[in-house]
C-alpha cells in the first residue's frame, strides 16, 4: 500500500482547519446558545418551582380560610338554633300561661255559675219553705202554733246560761226586751207570752210587744247582748246554713 504524506498532510491540515473554524465560528456560538438557554430553562424552572410554592401557599391560605368560614358557619347555625330553640321554649312557655289563665277562668267562671245556681236552688228552696210552712200554718187549729212556739220559747230561755237570763231580766224601762211575734197577739196571748218570759227569767223586766209576719210562727226576743229566736224564719236560716256549707 502506498502512502501519499503530502496528501495526507495537506487533508489534514484541512480538517485542522475546518476543526478551528467551526470552533470559531459554529461550536462557540452553539455554546453560548446552548448555556443561554440553559440559564433560561433554569429560571423557568426556578420561577415554576416559585410559582408552585406560592400556589400551594395560596392553597394553604384558601384551606385556612375555609376552614375558618366552616367554623363560623357552624358557630352561626349553633347560635341560629339555641336562638330557635329558645324562641320555641318561650312561645311555648307563653302558650301554657295562656292555657292555664284561661283554664283558670273558665274554672273561676264554671265555678261562679255553680255557686249561682245553687244559690238560685237555694233560694227556690226558701221561697218554697216558706210557702209550704205558710200552708202548714193554716191548716193548724187556732192557737196551736201560739201554744207550740210558746213552749219552745220557754226551753230556749231555759237552755241559755245563767249570765244570758239574767242580762235578759236586767232589762230596764229605758232599754225594754223587744219580744216580736209572728202574728198581732190578743191579750190573752201577750199576757201568757209575758208570763211564760218571766217564769223563765225569775223576775219582770219591762217589755215592748211588736209584730213581724217575715218570722212566719214563732217569736224572738231581742235583748242589749242576747237574741232568742225560737220561729220558723230562724230555723230556715239554720237550714240554709247547713245546705251552704
Amino acid at each position: 500500500m502506498h502512502i501519499d504524506w503530502w496528501t495526507l498532510v495537506l487533508q489534514t491540515v484541512n480538517v485542522l482547519v475546518l476543526i478551528w473554524i467551526l470552533g470559531r465560528f459554529f461550536f462557540r456560538p452553539v455554546a453560548d446558545l446552548v448555556a443561554k438557554r440553559r440559564e433560561e430553562a433554569a429560571k423557568l424552572l426556578a420561577d415554576a418551582d416559585a410559582t408552585r410554592r406560592q400556589a400551594e401557599d395560596l392553597r394553604a391560605e384558601a384551606a385556612t380560610l375555609r376552614a375558618g368560614i366552616d367554623a363560623q358557619r357552624d358557630h352561626l347555625l349553633a347560635d341560629a338554633r339555641k336562638a330557635a330553640e329558645a324562641e320555641k321554649a318561650s312561645s311555648l312557655a307563653l302558650l301554657s300561661r295562656e292555657l292555664d289563665q284561661h283554664r283558670s277562668e273558665a274554672a273561676a267562671a264554671i265555678e261562679r255559675e255553680r255557686i249561682a245556681m245553687q244559690r238560685a236552688v237555694l233560694d227556690g228552696a226558701n221561697e218554697l219553705s216558706v210557702r209550704i210552712a205558710g200552708r202548714l200554718l193554716e191548716r193548724l187549729p187556732p192557737g196551736a202554733a201560739f201554744s207550740a212556739f210558746l213552749d219552745g220559747l220557754s226551753g230556749e230561755l231555759g237552755k241559755l246560761p245563767a249570765e244570758s237570763r239574767q242580762s235578759l231580766a236586767a232589762s230596764t224601762a229605758g232599754h225594754p226586751l223587744e219580744v216580736v211575734s209572728a202574728m198581732t197577739l190578743g191579750d190573752t196571748q201577750a199576757t201568757m207570752l209575758r208570763e211564760a218570759i218571766n217564769g223563765a227569767l225569775g223576775r219582770e223586766p219591762p217589755m215592748q210587744l211588736s209584730c213581724d209576719p217575715n218570722l212566719i210562727a214563732g217569736f224572738e226576743i231581742r235583748g242589749r247582748n242576747v237574741i232568742v229566736r225560737n220561729n220558723w224564719q230562724a230555723d230556715l236560716e239554720t237550714l240554709r246554713k247547713e245546705l251552704d256549707r
